[in-house]
């Protein structure tokens, strides 16, 4: 590996220490400078980068080829596919459940089947990094950041199952990444806007936090940093991305893992407001980071490698510390295959829609859908009953979602398998109106925890007509203690197609709702509840 870089300027050295994001859907002149000067170590796509499935084969090979041209190395190419919520690329593939989904299905195997079939598309597709499994441990029930993200709140099951999805995606030969270290679970506040702390003590961080990211260590190639201050560990009010003591001391050497470390986007309030990313790349490589994201802003990726070399320069960090970043870094590339031919479109499109691919995501999902009441027997609907169905309107509850805008209602799949069904929008002024009409009413919320106009809506409706109505939570299950007094609700984890799909099926009774709690939502609705369970 040596011989591969050892004649490399300082700069291009620390080059390869970097992921950068771009704007618009081909590699943009400032992207392409950045790779021509520096040849830098990963890109990363955001939805803003992707249309579908061949227009990434496309950019992908763009971005190769401009690295050849500049005659530059080979570099990662990476993206967030979590699954479910958080899923970059969606038309053209097969979407796989995400996290919360198959955590409710808890099934390792269901796990690995479905990170092994997403790897497969993304390195069809040359995509050779995934930045997922999220392995935080969800149990707060004001995250606005992880949520649905997370397999659950039993940290010995989310480690399980980010193990097996780590084993997944890098059996396909797509590199995992394990985030957020030391964990960004339990905080009220979105690192996307501000600075969390975690101020739990060293005990309780054993117990909950630390737990997943053990159990991957040894396998995971890649584990990603969480901005939260972690005073238990660094008194200094350094953000964990930043510290040495949670770098090097926890993650490092008491965890003893071996693999790259990559920060999250530097850009990212968190970091961007307090120390900008120039200054965050200098303090994340000291502390012992391996590579740095820099997601969204030339002028900032520029200056941030810029500041690296200054650092070096005047002896803040050694030329050394750098290169043994490369090392890490270079040695997982070959490990990967990094630069390897991609291979043409007609090849590589037969691999992203295979009937078996579109099994697994249809049984993983179904497998995930929670019947967690059903106190007044609504289930299964009446399919020639007039049925209203109130559908939420979809908006992004985290930075981390995507907006959905062309998925379809629950209300359109029913009105395939029943006779009179009339939808409205939540938000519709004479969305309650008439309710005496119907007889059966299935209430669709999305985050009613959060949103207020679903919260009112729902206590409205609960007091009008709750004894006729079926609750559908889309997205947070924790909206069944918005409206408690509901006799049947049923739990999905996800507003994508397939969930929706599964969700009619199971209302209507074609399929049996197998689903278990992955969290627990209260003292009557422990860990691992489903309604049949306790009958």
């Amino acid at each position: 590996m040596v011989e591969a870089w050892g004649n490399w300027s300082l700069r291009e050295k620390i080059g390869q220490l970097f992921v950068f994001g771009f704007h618009g859907h081909e590699p943009s002149g400032d992207i392409a400078a950045l790779i021509g000067e520096f040849g830098v170590g990963g890109i990363i796509y955001f939805t803003r980068n992707i249309d579908d499935a061949e227009q990434v084969h496309g950019l992908t090979t763009a971005f190769m080829k401009a690295a050849a041209d500049a005659g530059r190395y080979p570099m990662f190419i990476a993206v967030d596919q979590e699954g479910g919520m958080v899923s970059r690329l969606v038309k053209g593939v097969t979407l796989m459940p995400g996290n919360m989904a198959l955590g409710a299905a808890g099934d390792s195997g269901g796990v690995f089947e479905t990170a092994s079939i997403c790897g497969e598309q993304l390195r069809a597709l040359g995509i050779n990094l995934n930045f997922a499994p999220c392995v935080d441990v969800n149990n707060n029930p004001d995250n606005p950041v992880i949520n649905v993200r997370s397999y659950g709140d039993k940290p010995e099951v989310v480690g399980e199952l980010g193990l097996a999805a780590v084993r997944g995606y890098q059996r396909a030969g797509v590199s995992a990444t394990a985030k957020h270290f030391p964990g960004h679970g339990d905080t009220s506040v979105d690192s996307h806007r501000d600075l969390p702390v975690l101020t739990h003590d060293r005990d309780r961080l054993e117990a909950v936090e630390l737990v997943p990211f053990k159990a991957i260590a040894g396998e995971a190639d890649m584990v990603m940093t969480a901005h939260v201050c972690l005073p238990a560990i660094d008194p200094s009010g350094l953000p964990s991305t930043l510290s040495a003591p949670v770098l090097t001391g926890l993650l490092r050497e008491e965890l003893d893992y071996g693999g790259v470390i990559v920060t999250d986007c530097l850009e990212m309030n968190a970091i961007d407001k307090f120390y900008g990313p120039e200054r965050g790349a200098v303090l994340a490589l000291q502390a012992g980071a391996d590579m740095v994201l820099v997601c969204h802003t030339p002028s900032k990726q520029r200056a941030a490698i810029e500041a690296v070399a200054a650092a070096v320069e005047r002896g803040d960090l050694t030329e050394a510390r750098i290169e043994a970043s490369l090392a890490r870094i270079m040695s997982l590339k070959a490990k990967r295959k990094v630069g390897e031919p991609l291979q043409p479109w007609a090849e590589a499109a037969p691999k992203l829609h295979t009937p078996e691919q579109a099994a697994a995501a249809r049984q993983w999902s179904e497998a995930s859908v929670t019947l967690v009441k059903n106190e007044g027997g609504l289930l299964p609907l009446k399919r020639s009953a007039k049925t209203l169905v109130l559908w939420p309107s979809i908006v992004t509850v985290s930075e981390a979602d995507e907006l959905l805008t062309d998925d379809g209602t629950l209300g359109a799949r029913l009105s395939i398998r029943m006779l009179d069904v009339t939808e409205r929008l939540v938000d519709d002024a004479d969305a309650l109106e008439g309710l005496e009409a119907f007889e059966q009413i299935v209430y669709v919320s999305y985050d009613a925890a959060k949103l207020d106009n679903e919260r009112d809506t729902a206590r409205r409706l609960m007091a009008l007509a709750g004894n006729r109505t079926i609750a559908v939570s889309v997205r947070n299950p924790l909206d069944l203690l918005v409206y408690p007094e509901v006799s049947t609700f049923l739990a999905l984890y996800e507003c994508r197609p397939l969930a929706l799909e599964s969700a009619a099926r199971a209302l209507i009774g074609e399929i049996k709702p197998q689903g278990r709690l992955p969290l627990t939502l209260s003292e009557q609705y422990p860990y691992g509840w489903r309604w049949e369970a306790q009958r």
